[in-house]
Formats: C-alpha cells, sequence, structure tokens
C-alpha cells in the first residue's frame, strides 16, 4: 500500500505472485528464505576470514592452492546442498504411476501378440484393461502396484493395513507418509527443515555426502579462525570480539555436525532410517522383532554398496524378513563369525 496525493492505493494482491511466481506459495517462499540464509551464513563466516586476516591474504598470495582448496570445499559445499535441497526423496506415487504404467505396456504388447497369433488362426482374443489410475478402489481389480506391494508382506496382510488414509495409496515396508510435503515417502528417514525436502530412499546418500562436506568445511573454517586469533590477539580488540562471536557460533554448529555425521553413518552400517530408530515400538511390523536386531541389515558391506550405488531397478523394494531370517539376525556372535565376517 501505498500514499500518492493524500491517497492511498493498494498494490492487487497477485502483482507479486506474477513478479515472482516462486513467491506465490508460503512453503516455497520459506524454503527460498532458508536458502538465502544458509547460502548468506557461509559468505558471512567465509567473508569476515577474508576481510580480518591479512595473513590469509598473504598466503594467498604464496601458497594460492591452499586457499583455491578451501574456496573449492566451500563451492562444493553449497553445490551439494542445492542438488540435495531439489532432488526427490522417492515418493511413493511417482513409483507407482511407473510401475502401473510399465505393466499396462507389457500386457498390451501381450495381447498384441496374441491377437497375431489368434488372427492366423481365424479367431480374435478381446481384453477389456481397466482404468489404472494411482489408486485402488473397493470392487476394483488389484492394480499391479497393489500386487507388488502385498508381495512384500506377510501372507493375510489386508490391504487396508498398508494403504496411508491421507493419500490412499499402498506403502511398501519403510514407507511413510510426510505431512510437510503431503505424500508419501519411500524409506523416509526424516523431513529436513533446511533442505526443505524430505530426506528418503532416493536422496538419503546426497544427504550423506552433503553434511560430509558441510562438516569438513566447517572444521577448516575453524581452524583458520584459531590460526587468525592465536597471531592477532593484541590487535584491535573489536576485531577478536566478532572472530570469537563466530567461532563459537561454528564450534556449535561443528559439534553438531560431527554427531550428525556419526548417527546417519550408523544407520548407514546398519540399514535403518532415523523414523525406523526412534519410531520403532509403533511401527507395526517392526514391534515383533527385538531391539538388537536391525531386519533389513544385509551386512556392512552390502548395506553400504545398496546405499551408494544408484538403484537402477523401481522394483528393489525391501520385503519384510521372515521369521527365520529375523532368528538368525537375532543370533549372538561367536568367535566363528567375527573370523568368517559374519557382520559383513
Amino acid at each position: 500500500m501505498t500514499t500518492v496525493g493524500g491517497v492511498r492505493r493498494s498494490f492487487p494482491d497477485g502483482a507479486l505472485a506474477r513478479c515472482f511466481p516462486c513467491l506465490s506459495d508460503p512453503a516455497r517462499r520459506s524454503s527460498l528464505g532458508l536458502k538465502v540464509t544458509l547460502v548468506m551464513l557461509h559468505l558471512i563466516f567465509v567473508g569476515f576470514l577474508f576481510l580480518f586476516d591479512d595473513d590469509l591474504i598473504e598466503k594467498t598470495k604464496n601458497e594460492p592452492w591452499y586457499i583455491g582448496l578451501y574456496l573449492l570445499l566451500l563451492f562444493a559445499t553449497l553445490v551439494q546442498y542445492f542438488i540435495t535441497s531439489s532432488s526427490s526423496p522417492g515418493y511413493v506415487v511417482d513409483v507407482m504411476r511407473v510401475v502401473n504404467e510399465t505393466d499396462a505396456i507389457h500386457q498390451k504388447s501381450s495381447v498384441a501378440s496374441k491377437q497375431l497369433a489368434s488372427s492366423r488362426n481365424g479367431s480374435l482374443i478381446v481384453s477389456v484393461e481397466g482404468s489404472q489410475s494411482g489408486r485402488n478402489f473397493q470392487g476394483s481389480n488389484p492394480s499391479s502396484w497393489t500386487k507388488l506391494v502385498m508381495s512384500m508382506y506377510p501372507p493375510g496382510t489386508s490391504v487396508r493395513s498398508c494403504t496411508c488414509s491421507y493419500c490412499n495409496v499402498e506403502q511398501p515396508p519403510r514407507a511413510k507418509h510426510c505431512h510437510d510435503c503431503d505424500k508419501c515417502v519411500l524409506q523416509f528417514d526424516h523431513h529436513c527443515v533446511w533442505l526443505g525436502t524430505c530426506v528418503g530412499r532416493d536422496n538419503h546418500c546426497k544427504f550423506w555426502w552433503y553434511i560430509c562436506e558441510e562438516t569438513a568445511l566447517c572444521l577448516w573454517t575453524g581452524i583458520l579462525y584459531i590460526m587468525f586469533l592465536k597471531s592477532n590477539i593484541s590487535r584491535a580488540w573489536w576485531k577478536d570480539g566478532i572472530m570469537i562471536i563466530l567461532l563459537v557460533v561454528l564450534s556449535i554448529s561443528i559439534l553438531f555436525l560431527l554427531l550428525l555425521l556419526l548417527f546417519h553413518s550408523y544407520l548407514v552400517l546398519t540399514n535403518q532410517t532415523t523414523y525406523e530408530l526412534v519410531r520403532r515400538r509403533r511401527i507395526p511390523y517392526l514391534r515383533r522383532i527385538p531391539e538388537r536386531v536391525f531386519p533389513f541389515s544385509k551386512g556392512v558391506c552390502r548395506n553400504l554398496s545398496d546405499f551408494c550405488c544408484v538403484r537402477s531397478s523401481i522394483y528393489s523394494f525391501e520385503s519384510l524378513p521372515s521369521p527365520e531370517e529375523v532368528e538368525e539376525k537375532s543370533r549372538p556372535y561367536t568367535c566363528l563369525d567375527v573370523l568368517t565376517c559374519r557382520c559383513c
């Protein structure tokens, strides 16, 4: 609203949205604000370092490779952040649509081949294909997605118990509905506020690499701050005060990032998610499994391989372990197990 000649004039409500379409959605505005804030924090911590530290500027001239590596890590960290924040965690509805469409294509190709063979024998086969939208309504034939999901659960499991009450889609094991994204996420870990998206099956590896790079960058920056304070402690007090305040904030961030990195490394090695670890007793298919047993773990090496390598097949979901598998995984380790690398 503005005042022109004593008369108040208000701008149209959609003027800002027309000029900046990305700001029309409150969630996108919040996500964009967080991204700008994170970039500004990086620039502030690095900028004050180059602004106050004359020795660092001199070192840049004498050893450009050292500062070049530091700035390269800064750039790589920011790039990894934006890659992770813009990546999909793996939404159930997207994979379900692909599964149903792929099965429909296979059915059409098989029907066409049968029609060709039948026409040669003087007969004709007519196939009426039902609608395969994203949802499975009562009374309709089960979709390919429904059959695939139900094959991952123990026999006798009802479809209703595996159906999300918000999305009305069948959830495979380890999937959960995110209320922030309003979608079901495969292998749901948590919803990251700083990223503005969920961390799930398809972007958990990207998220791990981001916090790894962020931790390394903060450690390197903290070392540069300490080196500055040690060599410039007798100079202008206000510079030291600013650098000490920034170093305290940086130290808290380093502690948080280190704990987060160790925690997610543990999750990767045991093939767990944050949601499964925190809410284990509230997840129906995990209640019957002992606390110290990791039902989806395939060994450290296989877990790392599955986590780091890109999943090329959308059918590579993890079924619930059978009682025999749970009993085998709950068996205590012996010396022979250690020698034969049972944990790997």
